[in-house]
């Protein structure tokens, strides 16, 4: 079980903010420094959001993304407003090893398919939902009926091996994971999945690990960690990927 420490960017700062749009707190005005805190503290891989860029549609961190690419030594994902192929390719070519895609692959099923024929493993979708229903443009608004579970085995048809699964509700409230709802997606799905939101203490990364057998293959944390609820040390020796 990998376990991924999160970057939030909004105006250039590292932020987290309360079920993707509430309570805002700045943790940093430095990226870089974040990210290579990460990386010393035994990070293998990181999950980067560009929140202006989720709300707006328009990617607008792209050059704190750069330098934290360019100042680490390990994988870097990004995410937030990523909504057309030229923009994959041009954040690709930043030395980002994978993109992260989301209210434009629920919207549109042609760009969908276009981004895994051209990227295939360098783009994966991250599913988000508030009570079973899939939600998009920075998490304020649901698409139709598109529950989690109906987009999820889309994408199993597209190709996609692996996702992202985020229960909105739970993110930035240190309540602790949505397992049943991933365990539901783990078994009918088949995909592998990273789990991301609610993550509070060490004792909720022993429920996920026991879905590891099951096909969860990590976690995304942000607020416990910079909340100071455990380090990434302490995880990291508990849960060895």
């Amino acid at each position: 079980m990998l376990i991924i420490p999160a970057i939030d960017l909004q105006d250039g700062a590292v932020v987290r903010l309360v079920q993707g749009y509430k309570e805002k707190k700045v943790y940093s005005d430095d990226p870089v420094k974040v990210a290579r805190d990460w990386v010393k503290q035994g990070a293998r891989f990181l999950h980067i959001v560009d929140l202006d860029g989720a709300f707006t549609g328009l990617a607008k961190n792209l050059k704190s993304v750069k330098a934290i690419v360019r100042a680490v030594d390990i994988p870097v994902e990004f995410g937030g407003g990523v909504r057309s192929i030229n923009t994959i390719r041009a954040i690709l070519k930043l030395g980002v090893a994978r993109v992260v895609l989301g209210t434009k692959a629920v919207e549109d099923k042609k760009f969908l398919k276009d981004a895994f024929t051209g990227f295939g493993d360098k783009v994966i979708i991250g599913v988000d939902a508030k009570k079973g229903k899939v939600m998009v443009k920075g998490w304020k608004a649901g698409h139709k009926d598109t529950t989690a579970l109906d987009f999820s085995l889309d994408l199993k048809k597209t190709g996609f091996k692996e996702m992202i699964y985020t229960d909105t509700l739970k993110d930035g409230t240190l309540s602790g994971p949505n397992v049943k709802e991933l365990k539901n997606l783990l078994k009918i799905t088949g995909l592998k999945i990273i789990a991301s939101g609610g993550v509070s203490k060490l004792s909720d990364l022993d429920k996920l690990k026991d879905l590891e057998k099951e096909g969860l293959s990590g976690v995304i944390i942000g607020k416990a960690l910079y909340e100071g609820r455990f380090t990434l040390p302490q995880a990291l020796k508990k849960y060895p990927a």
